[in-house]
């Protein structure tokens, strides 16, 4: 009988050897977490305005474009993999949030003859993810590991050990930092965290 593959260990593997050049070893990796990069895409939609164009399998692509497009990226394993898509992901949500905030402003700008400085305020959920993103950039000067955390946990999904094993910290660790994140985030988010 043969000896079953760790699903964690295949997808390390395959992330070696497409470091190593392999682009079949990239396409067979993208086969193997295209279900879990769906999943992750649909719980962030989950939080956009309603009616926003953007798809889970929208999503799902352009992140794994910008992935591929990293050529610098020393893949470990299966937890960094994912905690680089989650920033990946957060990226491509947070430049379309300031897309659609850049157009908003001109057609206000046109449209009643105000500056930008005056502009009303844009639609709330656009400005949530803009202000989870800024809140992530000072998290991250305060205490960049507690930021990754953030990311890891809320944006790829990843759980307190497969976070440990990223960040190359102990689960208590982790756990500690995702308690004070919380806390911090809810602070900085005036208490909408």
């Amino acid at each position: 009988m043969p000896k079953s593959v760790d699903p964690a260990e295949e997808v390390t593997a395959l992330l070696q050897a497409w470091r190593r050049g392999d682009v079949a070893a990239r396409d067979a990796l993208l086969e193997r977490v295209y279900g879990r990069l769906k999943r992750l895409a649909s719980a962030q939609l989950r939080g956009e305005r309603a009616g926003h164009s953007l798809q889970p399998t929208d999503l799902v692509h352009e992140t794994y474009l910008r992935l591929v497009d990293q050529t610098r990226v020393d893949w470990r394993d299966r937890a960094h993999f994912f905690g680089l898509a989650a920033t990946t992901m957060r990226r491509v949500l947070v430049d379309r949030a300031r897309r659609r905030l850049r157009k908003k402003r001109r057609v206000d700008e046109v449209r009643t003859g105000i500056t930008l400085a005056a502009a009303p305020a844009i639609a709330a959920p656009a400005v949530d993810l803009l202000d989870l993103d800024r809140a992530l950039e000072r998290l991250a000067v305060e205490a960049p590991r507690v930021a990754r955390v953030v990311e890891m946990r809320w944006f790829a999904g990843l759980d307190i050990e497969e976070v440990a094993a990223c960040l190359d910290v102990s689960p208590i660790t982790v756990r500690r930092d995702w308690d004070f994140a919380r806390a911090w985030m809810k602070v900085a988010l005036g208490g909408a965290g």
